[in-house]
């Protein structure tokens, strides 16, 4: 079961946020280019976290990624991975309290009124007393997540299979945001943060992390490809941001609430996992104490939130582009003092840094 649950934990904290933003991204570029993005970008995250996967078997202690950085980069490798760690982690915090809280409000509002402000810190403040008294069983809670949240995909998909419209996947193609996928799709296959927690989890069988990666990169992979096909296929052109609002008009309410617990649990335990992966980089690394280590992790995402900061899509793109690509420029640059031969890294390094420049130009225009 440790296999399973390894499994269950890494797949199901890289299905989430970025889950919601596709089908909406889908229609603005189309199917077969999205299906490019995730051929590309699907094969770097599975190498990246290889080559992730193998510096953690070579390394000893059960470091996260600034530990490792300070190994083979030295102090100034080690500081641009923690603020490239910290800042994504938050950014990814961030956009799972904005949708969250989201879901949270479509799904009680209703039933007890009130706004989406009081659902949002509703669901921060449950979030934050688990990341608070910390969660041993995290790998089973994301275990039957990923079980129950299956169960409601089916059952979208048998309510709506007859309003599914094929040709809503193919929309005319809108050059200006032909790029707009890149950062969306890396966020949304990262799980990086999680490698050590995986190899944690494994134990003695801890080997095994390099053939559980390429399996929990792969689900997330079909399970997108499905939601996409399924959410696009009903909604077409109102098709929304968020994915599930979008679904009342035509499915009716019932199978709202349905996709709404199942967009809460998504977006919930990947919250619970990434909260608990921050606090202890900021107690075991920076040698914060815990509850200010806890503090920090949760209060500064609702800080921004309340600060303004509420377009998910904007945030996941910029994270995923430029954050997570800065990890896994790292990643590479310390494969590379283990492995100097491996050539796949050059063409690796050209498709994050080039993804880095475009969405720092893009973010200054």
């Amino acid at each position: 079961m440790k296999i399973i649950y390894a499994i269950a934990t890494l797949s199901g904290t890289i299905i989430g946020v970025g889950l919601f933003a596709l089908p909406y991204i889908t229609l603005k570029v189309g199917f077969w280019v999205i299906l490019g993005y995730f051929f590309v970008l699907g094969g770097l995250a599975i190498l990246i976290h290889l080559f992730y996967g193998e510096l953690a078997l070579k390394t000893p202690d059960f470091k996260r990624l600034p530990g490792f950085a300070k190994i083979y980069l030295g102090n100034q490798g080690k500081n641009i991975a923690y603020l490239s760690t910290i800042l994504g982690i938050f950014g990814a915090l961030l956009a799972y309290l904005i949708v969250g809280g989201e879901f949270l409000t479509e799904l009680l509002s209703p039933i007890f009124g009130g706004n989406s402000l009081s659902y949002t810190l509703l669901y921060f403040f449950i979030g934050a007393s688990i990341i608070f008294f910390g969660i041993k069983a995290i790998a089973k809670v994301e275990f039957w997540g990923l079980v129950l949240f299956f169960a409601i995909l089916v059952a979208i998909f048998f309510k709506g299979k007859s309003f599914i419209i094929v040709g809503n996947l193919f929309p005319s193609l809108d050059f200006s945001s032909i790029f707009l996928p890149y950062g969306v799709i890396l966020f949304s296959l990262w799980g990086l943060a999680l490698i050590p927690e995986i190899e944690e989890m494994l134990g003695e069988r801890k080997k095994m992390i390099l053939k559980i990666i390429p399996i929990a990169i792969l689900i997330p992979v079909i399970v997108y490809l499905f939601f996409i096909y399924l959410i696009l296929g009903i909604t077409g052109p109102q098709t929304t941001e968020s994915a599930l609002t979008g679904l009342k008009d035509v499915l009716g309410d019932g199978i709202v609430t349905l996709a709404l617990l199942f967009g809460i649990l998504t977006t919930f335990t990947s919250f619970i996992a990434l909260g608990l992966t921050l606090k202890k980089v900021f107690w075991y690394d920076l040698k914060l104490t815990k509850n200010l280590s806890w503090a920090i992790t949760c209060f500064l995402p609702l800080f921004l939130y309340l600060a303004g900061f509420k377009s998910f899509i904007v945030i996941i793109g910029f994270i995923g582009t430029v954050m997570l690509g800065i990890d896994g420029i790292l990643i590479l640059l310390m494969y590379r003092k283990i492995k100097p031969k491996q050539i796949l890294i050059y063409p690796l390094f050209l498709i994050l840094s080039a993804g880095i420049i475009y969405q720092i130009i893009y973010f200054i225009k």
